[in-house]
């Protein structure tokens, strides 16, 4: 529910700023320097793109000279080329950019990471803002654990096959990391960019700039729920083995609508594959 209340001038200077070119970060800045609480501001930008299609067009306009991960997708293709295989097109949305793609994966290249992943299972952690290293967040009740850069002969291929898929340098990806969520467990909807204020912020970047863009990958399917769901624009991805969901975010930003979380598990049990995509080399 909205915590602020946008008077119609308001929200019309919203909307003329951002057709006018201004990008979201740029209308966040002159909200700031006019007074507004940063939290406000942002809500602002929330309220202005849910109910502007001209605004949410100009957004991903003005986004649109960032390099970002892309599938071939113009001829609208039923399947794309993933280098050794083909892979199905099931889902695309433009803004926020989503794509679901069908058998990515086989079974037992599925099988393959979940039983290579074994014993390193943990607890899985998140990103501390504060400082830019991990912590235990109460938010993310999954086990999980990273693989290296092409660790494995499997690893290296399923690296390459993205890579191929999204157009994206393979070094430029973090390790692939595996997640298990058993039957009450979730993570509750998040961004996956690193906020720009955030006092950790500058240390993370340091090894690859942004992330920005996430492919999720299912290794199994539960028998029910698990879904990955995007609150902001009501759109959820049911986790169906081999299948996985593809999103990318210009700018750090909640203007990229890319608000996701995995809804809890109801019965059986999950296994994801993440990997997330970095501005330039990681390491």
């Amino acid at each position: 529910m909205a915590r602020i209340i946008l008077t119609p001038e308001a929200r019309q200077w919203i909307v003329d700023r951002t057709l006018a070119g201004a990008t979201g970060d740029d209308v966040i800045k002159e909200l700031l320097a006019a007074g507004w609480q940063r939290f406000a501001a942002v809500e602002a930008m929330q309220l202005v793109l849910g109910q502007s299609a001209q605004a949410r067009v100009a957004v991903s306009a003005n986004s649109a000279d960032v390099p970002l991960p892309e599938p071939d997708l113009a001829q609208s293709p039923l399947y794309v080329d993933a280098g050794d295989r083909k892979v199905r097109v099931l889902a695309a949305m433009k803004l926020p950019r989503i794509v679901v793609f069908g058998d990515l994966l086989d079974a037992a290249e599925c099988a393959g990471l979940i039983e290579a992943a074994g014993q390193r299972m943990r607890r899985s952690e998140t990103l501390d803002r504060k400082t830019g290293g991990v912590q235990i967040d109460p938010a993310r009740t999954s086990r999980g654990m990273f693989f290296k850069r092409a660790e494995s002969e499997l690893i290296a291929r399923v690296e390459r096959r993205i890579a191929k898929l999204l157009h994206w340098p393979a070094q430029n990806g973090e390790g692939l990391q595996v997640l298990h969520y058993e039957p009450g467990t979730e993570y509750v909807p998040h961004y996956d960019y690193f906020e720009p204020d955030d006092p950790g912020t500058p240390a993370v970047l340091k090894h690859g700039g942004h992330r920005v863009a996430s492919l999720i990958m299912y290794l199994n399917a539960p028998e029910r729920g698990g879904e990955t769901v995007f609150p902001d624009v009501g759109f959820e991805v049911k986790p169906q083995q081999g299948n996985a969901v593809f999103f990318s975010y210009a700018r750090p930003h909640p203007s990229t609508q890319t608000l996701h979380g995995g809804a809890p598990v109801l019965a059986g049990e999950k296994w994801i594959a993440t990997k997330w995509l970095r501005e330039r080399v990681f390491g």
